[in-house]
């Protein structure tokens, strides 16, 4: 984190000073005082400088697009990022030409991009944050997909009795198959394994 100290004859104004140098705003940082000023005997000997130390707060949504960008490029891809917010989720979602080597097969390489750029931002941050990275709109493809594999299996499972487990999956599309058959009557989802082998499991409900 970017940190400098500043003296001014307020706290204020070395605060300020310190804002302008950093190019920052107010909320964007963390103020330490570390000296209040004194006026010293009869306001002239011994007089002090208020001096503080502002630190620039680690900004999640920066460190993810630096990483992130640094790293598509070293893969020898280029594409711009575009950032949303729903609920607890920050969505990444990378758009250009040629991307299709991000995604890789049934997502694989698109998750293990998500999980790195997860690791190293809530490494750097105190308050934990969920990020989804996307590719073209290729999350939404794959839910859709994944809503239907759920309702198929569960018919499976209401013809046979016998429970389907699915392939690994990352939690993100263990929760769409959980959501897809949470009001269905006749069967239940649960997760078992450990990451990064967790599945979802589809069983019949106990009449």
């Amino acid at each position: 984190m970017k940190s400098i100290e500043v003296s001014g004859k307020t706290v204020e104004e070395a605060v300020n000073m310190a804002l302008e140098e950093l190019q920052a705003e107010r909320e964007e940082v963390e103020v330490e005082i570390l000296e209040h000023p004194s006026k010293g005997l009869f306001g002239l000997i011994g007089s002090k400088l208020a001096k503080v130390r502002v630190t620039l707060k680690e900004d999640p949504i920066r460190i993810a697009q630096e990483f992130l960008l640094g790293l598509i490029r070293r893969m020898g891809v280029h594409a711009d990022i575009s950032i949303a917010q729903k609920d607890e989720y920050t969505y990444l979602t990378l758009t250009g030409s040629d991307l299709g080597i991000l995604i890789g097969r049934r997502g694989e390489t698109l998750n293990a991009l998500q999980y790195l750029v997860n690791l190293v931002v809530n490494r750097k941050v105190e308050k934990r944050i969920k990020i989804i990275l996307d590719v073209e709109g290729y999350r939404s493809r794959r839910e859709q997909t994944l809503i239907r594999l759920a309702r198929r299996l569960s018919e499976k499972v209401k013809r046979t009795g016998n429970r389907i487990v699915l392939e690994p999956m990352n939690p993100h599309e263990r929760r769409v198959i959980h959501t897809a058959l949470q009001n269905d009557n006749s069967v239940y989802t649960y997760s078992e394994g450990e990451e990064p082998y967790r599945k979802v499991v589809i069983s019949l409900k106990n009449k």
